[in-house]
């Protein structure tokens, strides 16, 4: 199976990256093939809801990175969204992205499979992204193969030392 794994933090080596990587590691010795996509540094717009691309077989009319990350979602069987929590939600990085992925919404998606990873300084703040991450597996027909949240880590490479990289691992190693 092919995962391509969206980072949406805008911190090189943070506490995201450093679940994402746990994830990949578990993936890779399960015998998958793995893509990780950091978004810090790219540039990635807001949908216009022009249309474009449901005229022009997904390609959208915005030239930016999208398009190359578009061409990666496009050869994945699994998708992992992978974020912090600011403001109670996912970062502006990570939902450009999936508000991007419109482009798709005519000619659908290749991959089937989901998961989310999420970590905050905070308890209790996932709310609104596990929400709208069930409302589009749900509306796409995704499996969503799960759901890890990491909460109180307020400072940088604090995710190392709980139980939320158990997790990643083993929800990597555990895909078939």
């Amino acid at each position: 199976m092919r995962i391509v794994v969206i980072n949406g933090s805008p911190r090189a080596n943070g506490n995201t990256e450093v679940l994402a990587e746990e994830f990949i590691r578990g993936a890779v010795e399960a015998g998958h093939e793995t893509e990780l996509i950091n978004l810090r540094g790219k540039k990635v717009a807001g949908c216009l809801g022009c249309k474009y691309c449901h005229e022009h077989g997904g390609e959208c009319v915005q030239k930016d990175d999208m398009k190359g990350i578009l061409e990666s979602l496009n050869h994945a069987d699994m998708v992992v969204f992978a974020s912090p929590i600011y403001w109670f939600d996912i970062t502006a990085q990570l939902k450009a992205v999936i508000d991007r992925m419109y482009a798709n919404g005519k000619i659908g998606f290749h991959f089937t499979k989901t998961a989310l990873i999420l970590d905050s300084g905070a308890d209790h703040v996932y709310d609104a992204a596990i929400a709208q991450y069930k409302a589009m597996t749900s509306y796409l027909r995704w499996q969503d193969m799960g759901i890890i949240t990491a909460p109180n880590l307020a400072d940088k490479g604090a995710v190392k030392d709980t139980p939320a990289m158990e997790e990643a691992y083993n929800l990597g190693l555990s895909l078939k």
